[in-house]
């Protein structure tokens, strides 16, 4: 098992920011990817989501404008569509999201990350 993590941060969430401190606290060497500032391309977003076992709105922040402007929770929208929002507007990628040996947790709360450590 590696010591290596990487968490798609926002320094501006309060739990964003305690799960990379319990990361730095067990240990882990992290890549840190300010996810707001550079976020991940399709194929990484939909490598996150398998690892996951979710479905693109299982992985939205639902009470974000964008989520609202755009109608995202129209139920007819495929799921490129989905992705495709996430991707023109990341801020609405839940967050923290930890990657570490082929498995990824979102630190809400922060113990599920403490389970793929």
């Amino acid at each position: 098992m590696s010591k290596s993590a990487t968490i798609y941060h926002n320094p501006r969430c309060s739990k964003s920011r305690a799960t990379l401190e319990l990361l730095n606290e067990k240990g882990v060497d992290t890549t840190v990817v300010k996810y707001l500032e550079t976020p991940p391309d399709r194929e990484t977003l939909e490598k996150i989501l398998d690892m996951l076992g979710m479905e693109p709105r299982d992985l939205m922040r639902k009470g974000e404008k964008e989520y609202k402007e755009n109608k995202l929770a129209d139920e007819s929208l495929s799921r490129d569509e989905l992705i495709d929002a996430m991707l023109k507007f990341p801020r609405l990628i839940e967050r923290p999201i930890v990657i570490k040996d082929g498995k990824a947790a979102i630190g809400r709360p922060i113990e599920n990350v403490i389970e793929i450590l």
